[in-house]
């Protein structure tokens, strides 16, 4: 293993080698959909159903997601590298040609694997990110679908067991 010093660049390589799913997490600001590319997410509790997000206090999306109520993590399965790399980027309109449904009060993907949607149950702070606890009110995901995963800075796949 190498060393290297405790510092922010260092940190960030060391926490890159953790394999993450990637979701989009979605919100609105009024009726505009708003969204992100993220990896800091978490199941949290089964009594109440809860799950976790890890949001950059410099980031729209916080404050929208904050003032909302409302959130939706959307997983993305191996074909969705290109949604993820279009969410992942700072530009005017990262939902146009994406296709969603907004039965719960944020927009969903339709090309997700899986969706869930949460009230934001406690905003807490996490340094220079906010640690959003969402109450699920909605989940649904689809079988025999293999996620997207993020790894030292790149997108792949995981590889059959067969």
């Amino acid at each position: 293993m190498t060393e290297t010093l405790d510092t922010t660049v260092d940190f960030r390589a060391t926490m890159s080698r953790l394999v993450t799913g990637v979701s989009v997490i979605t919100t609105c600001s009024g009726s505009t959909p708003i969204g992100m590319t993220a990896s800091a997410v978490s199941a949290l509790s089964l009594d109440p159903l809860q799950l976790l997000v890890c949001i950059s206090n410099q980031l729209y999306t916080r404050t929208a997601i904050a003032a909302h109520g409302r959130f939706a993590v959307n997983i993305l399965g191996e074909d969705s590298e290109s949604l993820a790399r279009n969410f992942a980027v700072s530009k005017q309109d990262k939902f146009a040609g994406v296709e969603t449904f907004d039965d719960h009060g944020v927009p969903v993907l339709k090309d997700a694997i899986a969706a869930v949607v949460c009230d934001v149950a406690e905003a807490l702070p996490g340094g220079d990110h906010t640690i959003f606890v969402g109450d699920v009110r909605y989940c649904a995901y689809k079988v025999d679908c293999r996620p997207l995963v993020h790894f030292a800075g790149g997108f792949g796949t995981l590889r059959s067991s067969n």
